[in-house]
């Protein structure tokens, strides 16, 4: 991976599947990825059931962890950590069921 993607203002998800992609071996395709937009926030777990969406997911989480909002704060990283640890036996039961998939 380029060493200038680190550390600079995060791309967004789309944008930064580009550049991920080309230095990591991904199968997904982004246009087979269901759309986000219009989608109820009840559903939105499915997605990691989908193929293209999850490997997207997978390989980008990185830059999404460190997308910052216009002030500067970061965008999901807080979020997202606050809830794996306030959530401890789900995360554990999920992150099995994940790796026996494996």
């Amino acid at each position: 991976m380029d060493p200038a993607f680190f550390g600079r203002s995060t791309p967004s998800p789309a944008s930064g599947t580009t550049r991920t992609k080309a230095s990591y071996h991904v199968s997904a395709e982004l246009r087979k990825a269901p759309p986000r937009e219009g989608r109820p926030e009840k559903d939105l777990p499915g997605l990691l059931e989908q193929f293209d969406a999850r490997e997207i997911l997978h390989v980008t989480f990185g830059s999404v962890l460190r997308e910052t909002a216009p002030d500067g704060k970061l965008r999901f990283k807080d979020t997202l950590f606050a809830l794996l640890r306030s959530n401890p036996e789900a995360y554990a039961r999920n992150l099995e069921t994940h790796f026996v998939k494996h």
